[in-house]
């Protein structure tokens, strides 16, 4: 078994400023310990292997943002310290959906929508994470062993539950108390994402402050099963750009992380001055002590690092430019809908705006999953848009690097 006492040796391994940054929590602590006689740091120094630290992520969309990027950018932190990511893809669970902090049930998802959601996660999280030094990183499956699971091993997982302690869970709580429906097989999801420990044999987990109940589940059943209980790593929910509400695609208050560089700079010069601490200590690695003094300029700052980190410095310096000589359309390039006829195909917009050399590469585009219209991906090749209203000021994207915005 690989040691890991050189590795980073005494400055990643004796200094954890690395692992309290922007924390909220980790879970047990000495004191309140079931078995445990030793904290995460502890266990960090004495251990004679890398620690399988687990993160997982369910594809329920096509795009990542910034508020998904915290934990990832952690797990990152966990490789720099010599340790195993293993990042695992929720294809299973996210046929369930997550209730958690939902008022009622999710629409459950197909095989198609989630293999066409989980096809991009990986690119958009690959600037973020060590995808080359062997050992750092496990891209894990969950449908791999969740589907594999009998009726018998689904009813032990029940019995290590009682209905009371599943309705303690906030969200399952305040449907009941609202007499909102709460169907049976959403009691399975903080089972199953439990269970994904199991089978990956985390040593810790990491997780938005909302799943502390679903991590908990995970100690439990370890417990069950005869592992050793995870270490639980509880991680800030970001608040998005309107400065009120979590960030969410839904809201429209988010970043993505494979938006325009020009539109992430764009948006993050924005940042409300009260979220700026928040944004530079969870998103950045830039030290408080050396940002500058007036707002105006930490906003730039912030934007332009964070364009850096996932499009690299010469994309965010023409960012940077952009942002003070155009306005808001910054460097994206212009495609006047006054060359088309309407209603329009997807297809013949991608061949005459120039995204595509002709109707047919438009055509694979669409159906590789490559095409996108304001972030949101489309896969079908019959896509129509009745009138330029549909389209009126919003960005057309083929791959990770082509971009047209759509004007009048």
């Amino acid at each position: 078994m690989q040691s890991i006492t050189n590795i980073q040796s005494s400055s990643m391994a004796q200094n954890f400023s690395w692992l309290h940054r922007g924390l909220t929590e980790i879970f047990p602590q000495p004191s309140n310990a079931d078995s445990e006689s030793e904290s995460l740091e502890k266990l960090l120094v004495i251990t004679q292997r890398p620690l399988r630290v687990k993160f997982g992520i369910d594809p329920t969309g096509a795009e990542i943002h910034l508020g998904h990027s915290i934990p990832v950018r952690k797990l990152r932190n966990f490789q720099d310290a010599g340790h195993t990511a293993v990042l695992i893809i929720g294809d299973f669970t996210a046929r369930i959906g997550d209730p958690t902090g939902k008022s009622e049930v999710r629409r459950q998802l197909t095989e198609v929508d989630v293999a066409q959601n989980a096809q991009t996660y990986l690119d958009q999280v690959r600037p973020i994470l060590d995808f080359d030094t062997p050992g750092r990183l496990e891209v894990r499956y969950n449908s791999e062993w969740l589907s594999k699971l009998d009726l018998g091993k689904i009813l032990e997982l029940l019995a290590t539950m009682t209905v009371g302690q599943m309705l303690a869970k906030e969200g399952f709580a305040e449907r009941y108390k609202k007499e909102n429906p709460i169907f049976l097989h959403e009691f399975l999801y903080p089972l199953m994402q439990g269970y994904d420990s199991v089978a990956v044999e985390a040593d810790v987990e990491l997780g938005g402050t909302d799943q502390k109940f679903n991590l908990a589940v995970g100690r439990d059943l370890q417990r069950h099963f005869g592992q050793r209980p995870q270490y639980c790593v509880l991680l800030p929910i970001l608040n998005g750009l309107d400065g009120v509400q979590k960030m969410s695609k839904s809201l429209g208050n988010y970043v993505g992380l494979s938006e325009h560089p020009s539109q992430m700079y764009q948006k993050l010069q924005q940042v409300p001055d009260h979220l700026l601490e928040d944004y530079f200590q969870l998103l950045t690695d830039l030290h408080a002590d050396k940002l500058p003094e007036k707002p105006r300029d930490r906003q730039q700052l912030l934007a332009w690092d964070i364009v850096r980190q996932y499009h690299g410095e010469t994309l965010a310096n023409e960012a940077k430019e952009a942002a003070k000589t155009g306005g808001q359309s910054g460097a994206v390039p212009e495609f006047s809908l006054s060359q088309m006829q309407f209603p329009a195909k997807l297809f013949s917009l991608l061949n005459v705006s120039g995204l595509c050399k002709s109707g047919g590469e438009g055509r694979r585009k669409i159906q590789e999953g490559g095409v996108r219209l304001n972030g949101d991906r489309i896969t079908d090749i019959d896509t129509t848009f009745d009138s330029l209203a549909d389209l009126e000021g919003k960005v057309l994207q083929v791959g990770k690097n082509k971009f047209v915005r759509l004007v009048p």
